[in-house]
């Protein structure tokens, strides 16, 4: 159950950076993002986030080093050997001191945006959870 939680989590917590509606997921989406630095995670990111939340030029400078801050800090807890439950607790946490970053950043609007982006996201990561589960 523990497995699954973290699963769930971890896969969630890519796929909220990543915050790109039309990704394909796979089963080796976990193994595909340990293999990328901090600094391909968060140029990546910020690109998607500049696109899908119509970022100006300087909440884009401001979203990268947020990015890339919170890649650094994520980037041990997922390549670590630690319990997958703790792995959850911190990965919970520093993913709510990001979204609190990012809220001084962006307008009301934005933000309302990236919250609907990151629902979306759990919710294709529970349908992509039952798929896998069923197969």
């Amino acid at each position: 159950m523990k497995t699954r939680i973290f699963t769930l989590f971890a896969s969630c917590f890519t796929l909220v950076f990543m915050l790109n509606t039309s990704l394909v997921f796979s089963q080796d989406i976990a193994a595909t993002m340990k293999s990328r630095t901090p600094e391909e995670k968060a140029q990546g990111l910020t690109m998607i986030m500049k696109s899908k939340l119509n970022l100006d030029s300087a909440q884009t400078t401001k979203v990268q080093a947020i990015n890339l801050k919170y890649a650094i800090k994520t980037d041990p807890i997922m390549k670590g050997d630690g319990g997958k439950f703790a792995k959850f607790k911190q990965l919970k946490e520093i993913q709510k001191d990001k979204n609190a970053d990012l809220k001084a950043v962006f307008t009301a609007d934005q933000y309302q945006q990236y919250q609907t982006l990151q629902e979306e996201m759990k919710e294709k990561i529970k349908e992509n959870m039952k798929e896998h589960k069923q197969s």
